[in-house]
């Protein structure tokens, strides 16, 4: 075999893992079918943001290419293809089915294939059943098949690999203990289980943090009913209390948490249930918008700043992001949308500009720099007379989701 592994698909969670692999010594290849991401890792380029990642990139022996059937040249072949769903709840296997095609003619007895994003329930044992059906592979003995489900968080890729314990899926005798190996060079605990309890935990890991923040943000939605504090109700449904633990509200997306409850409703035994939990996260940027209405009226000619592009604080990833349901719904109020976002790569205003003359500012993302006190001076100096700031995340501890820009600088001490 000319390498260890090979990793098909060099995205978010492809290309660290990647990096990682050949970091650890193994002879590594990366597989991707976008010509740029591959034009710039070949430069030694990252083409997004993850610490630790430069300077692996900068020094790590590995080969790219963009021909799926190249990586039926290594012993360990992970796939980390995007899972996504059909709009009408139905999974969508296409992607994995067709380099499962392309690798079939060129497979051997001893390698291995691990599924490394999130899938639905039994999609190992199709990726399984797939291989013996079309070649006659006794998977589990020949050939080794596992799901090992990435579950490290957006950003935190080399603090978390060696640390995290890692759940391999794998299928047949000998399928968990091949893939174990592998994975046992990042050093984490290794922890085998089935490959649909593998599949079941990771998917429902998501579920859990997208339930868990759909509930502050339909409490901010009934306190604005009630005229009430949604701060202050936090704090008292949490202080000293054993059963507390309601989080804070916000923008709650991104491509993991905002699709794969899909993956659980396709089938599931309460339909409906997840969709209400989609629903609530998914009305937080038509909450906002009508709480400015609310208090400005019309938006029609208005200024409006989003502070805010990516999915979630201090990443440059802006993949089903909800500020840009936030920005299209404004337009539909013909509002003025002034942009500002420095993390991300899509071009932005700085933030004097898209503050300037504002009539509202909506803190869309609660990355580390906007809480910054400059900020919200910089705001309450350069917005409108009677300008509002929505802030979902309370970025500055004003403890208001609605306050009047001026008036939280004041209160905050920096006007």
């Amino acid at each position: 075999m000319l390498y260890d592994v090979a990793v098909i698909g060099c995205g978010r969670v492809g290309l660290p893992l990647a990096l990682g692999f050949a970091d650890a010594g193994l002879r590594t290849l990366g597989v991707d079918n976008d010509t740029q991401r591959l034009d710039a890792v070949r430069e030694r380029r990252m083409p997004f943001e993850e610490p630790g990642a430069d300077a692996i990139l900068a020094r790590a022996e590995i080969d790219w290419s963009s021909q799926v059937s190249d990586a039926a040249g290594a012993q360990h072949i992970v796939i980390t293809l995007g899972t996504p769903s059909f709009s009408h709840i139905e999974i969508d296997l296409s992607a994995i089915r067709g380099v499962l095609d392309d690798l079939l003619p060129h497979l051997q007895d001893g390698q291995s294939l691990t599924l490394r994003s999130t899938i639905a329930p039994r999609t190992t044992e199709f990726v399984s059943g797939y291989l013996a059906k079309h070649r006659g592979f006794d998977v589990g003995r020949q050939i080794f098949v596992a799901h090992a489900p990435e579950r490290i968080a957006a950003g935190r890729f080399f603090e978390e690999i060696g640390t995290l314990p890692c759940i391999i899926g794998g299928v047949g005798e000998r399928s968990g203990e091949v893939v174990g190996e592998l994975f046992g060079a990042f050093g984490a605990p290794i922890v085998q289980t089935t490959p649909v309890q593998a599949e079941l935990a990771k998917i429902w890991t998501n579920i859990l943090r997208y339930a868990t923040f759909a509930l502050p943000n339909l409490l901010m939605m009934d306190c604005e009913q009630y005229d009430a504090n949604v701060f202050d109700v936090i704090e008292l449904i949490n202080r000293d209390y054993p059963r507390g633990g309601m989080a804070q509200p916000g923008f709650t997306a991104g491509t993991c948490l905002r699709k794969d409850f899909a993956f659980s409703e396709e089938r599931s035994n309460a339909p409906g249930m997840l969709l209400a939990v989609s629903r609530v996260n998914e009305s937080v940027p038509l909450f906002l918008v009508e709480g400015l209405k609310r208090r400005l009226g019309s938006l029609s000619g208005k200024k409006v700043a989003v502070l805010g592009l990516a999915f979630k604080a201090d990443t440059d990833d802006e993949r089903d992001s909800l500020s840009h349901k936030l920005i299209r719904l404004l337009e539909r109020e013909l509002a003025d949308v002034a942009i500002h976002d420095p993390l991300v790569e899509t071009p932005t205003l700085d933030l004097d500009e898209a503050v300037a003359g504002a009539d509202a500012v909506v803190m869309a993302a609660n990355h580390s720099v906007f809480r910054d006190q400059a900020v919200l001076l910089s705001i309450g100096e350069r917005t409108a007379d009677g300008a509002l700031i929505a802030d979902p995340w309370d970025c500055w501890g004003s403890g208001q989701v609605f306050g009047f820009a001026r008036e939280l600088a004041v209160l905050s001490g920096t006007a």
